[in-house]
């Protein structure tokens, strides 16, 4: 399915949301609806994928006075919205048949199309679909994300919004982790036609504190490739440079101090530094547990360096990094924070 011959169509259908979207707005200021009102075309929402941060971010949905039906492959996870009498299904094909909007978060690009266009999967009922609305929070390729959009793109809603006959996709990974998945202070890079992206504001805003929108379909999962490939590129020069320093007789905190006053200053330094004593309520100051794993960190930049070889771009950072976190996960580190680099593979030491 060529990407190009969607280009009219998703034109079109942006044309006919844009009106949809300026009648539905001035309905709202119309009826007096407040700034915390659920939109009516937002309140059904369908999840899929409720594990570290999904369960938190439908958690938020659900205080925020959304209906979820939720979907996992872990009916464990399942069972903690069953017990709280939130709406359970077996198949992703069954919350779609319920939902205005589907919101997935997901492992992998696999997962992701297993998901989508698998058996019993959202879009295996044909060229019509119900949601108006597919929001995908995954980290995966930006080629997956343009594919599955196309895809969307070219289907039919049962029942039209406005003058829009198909729905539309929106790639919207986040940045914050765990922990703000689980504060509601995540970050939304989103990718897709702006329009939808604007309807869907209240969504991202009851689950973070921020969104940015970054361009047409697949911005969104480049945006967030590219934001971890600096941040490990970032932690491992941070980490570099204070296991010489110590080598070299310069206390951590002492190296630290001076870069968070000169031009070294980043946040792996001021925000997340990675020598243990350093800093309090960091993965560094509890043996690296929690955080952002060293195994995510490889599939990430996998990613990354997957993109680059596709439009031939250098990137031997990329490359490199790629190397050392991989070189972290097969000594056991796996499951440690990536700031464990400065430890396990720098053989840093304990601030002192």
């Amino acid at each position: 399915m060529a990407i190009p011959a969607s280009r009219t169509t998703m034109v079109l259908s942006s044309f006919y949301w844009s009106s949809y979207l300026e009648k539905m707005l001035s309905s709202f200021a119309a009826r007096g609806f407040s700034s915390n009102a659920v939109p009516s075309q937002l309140e059904r929402v369908g999840f899929i994928g409720v594990g570290n941060m999904g369960f938190h971010m439908a958690n938020n949905l659900i205080k925020a006075g959304y209906k979820l039906t939720v979907n996992d492959i872990d009916q464990t996870a399942m069972k903690k919205f069953s017990d709280c009498g939130i709406c359970t299904v077996e198949t992703p094909f069954k919350v779609a048949e319920s939902s205005d909007v589907i919101i997935t978060m997901l492992p992998s690009s696999s997962h992701v199309l297993a998901v989508y266009t698998g058996q019993n999967g959202l879009l295996d009922g044909g060229s019509q679909v119900r949601p108006w609305l597919f929001i995908d929070s995954s980290t995966i390729d930006p080629h997956t994300s343009r594919k599955l959009s196309v895809n969307i793109s070219q289907c039919l809603l049962k029942e039209k919004k406005g003058n829009a006959d198909s729905p539309f996709m929106l790639d919207a990974p986040v940045s914050g982790g765990v922990p703000g998945a689980a504060a509601g202070t995540l970050t939304f890079m989103v990718g897709g036609i702006e329009d939808a992206y604007l309807a869907a504001k209240p969504l991202f805003l009851a689950m973070g504190k921020n969104s940015v929108y970054c361009g047409g379909p697949g911005n969104g999962a480049a945006a967030k490739i590219c934001n971890n490939l600096a941040m490990a590129v970032s932690m491992l020069g941070v980490s570099e440079a204070l296991a010489l320093g110590q080598g070299l007789g310069i206390a951590a905190n002492t190296l630290t101090n001076i870069f968070n006053s000169s031009s070294a200053r980043c946040w792996s330094s001021d925000s997340y530094n990675p020598v243990p004593g350093v800093m309090e309520g960091v993965p560094s100051s509890r043996s690296y547990d929690g955080g952002f794993s060293s195994k995510l960190m490889a599939k990430d930049l996998m990613l990354a360096k997957a993109s680059a070889e596709e439009i031939q771009q250098k990137c031997p950072l990329t490359s490199e990094a790629l190397n050392i976190y991989m070189e972290m996960c097969s000594k056991g580190y796996e499951s440690k924070d990536f700031s464990c680099v400065f430890k396990h593979y720098y053989s840093g030491s304990h601030n002192l």
